[in-house]
């Protein structure tokens, strides 16, 4: 059996500074890798052995993989091309507050995030599931079972997630808050709703 362990990276400048990051490719704050050391810990103290880390191209990811892959003294880590974050289009580098002010009404509210849903050149969440689906298979098709560790972002990672478990990718919106150097197990014997592996938020 394949377990995927999906990871989101620690808190960057972006983050920090309210920012939508999208493909902005800003460095970790001393916050963020302060994170990637506590939960490369936290695999480390679980034991946790990984045949394989695959990381977004993007830095905050790739320091993120880096802290977790020299910690666990993993052997392989590579970049992978489908993990970077979603494509922002007009919202990138735009502050999180202007989300409501220049996407509503097409947009989804949770207590932690303001998603928007098809602002111009952005990327839609059925685009990411597209790509999702091609990242699963790609890793299926590589590892037939052991443990692989994915490190990306927030909402891609949401619909590696999604695609998974064959969710609404709406529902999986509201559903919990993928948080910076939060954990996820994708697993055939570990439910959805229990994916949650560590949480650092």
């Amino acid at each position: 059996m394949l377990k995927i362990y999906l990871a989101r990276h620690g808190q960057n400048l972006d983050n920090q500074n309210g920012i939508l990051n999208g493909h902005r490719d800003e460095p970790l704050t001393e916050k963020g890798v302060i994170q990637a050391h506590e939960i490369a810990n936290k695999i480390n103290e679980a034991n946790l052995i990984f045949d394989a880390v695959y990381s977004s191209p993007l830095s905050r990811a790739y320091q993120t993989a880096k802290i977790i892959s020299g910690t666990i003294n993993a052997s392989v880590l590579q970049k992978e091309e489908l993990l970077i974050e979603r494509d922002f289009g007009v919202m990138t580098g735009k502050k999180v507050s202007e989300i409501e002010i220049m996407c509503a009404p097409n947009i989804i509210k949770t207590d932690h995030t303001t998603y928007f849903l098809n602002p111009d050149g952005a990327e839609t969440f059925p685009d990411l599931l597209k790509r999702a689906e091609l990242l699963l298979e790609k890793i299926n098709n590589k590892h037939a079972s052991g443990n692989v560790l994915l490190v990306c972002h927030g909402d891609i990672g949401k619909m590696i997630y999604s695609k998974y478990y064959n969710l609404k990718w709406e529902t999986v919106l509201t559903q919990f808050h993928f948080g910076n150097c939060d954990l996820l197990l994708l697993s055939e014997d570990s439910p959805a709703e229990e994916s949650h592996v560590f949480n650092l938020n």
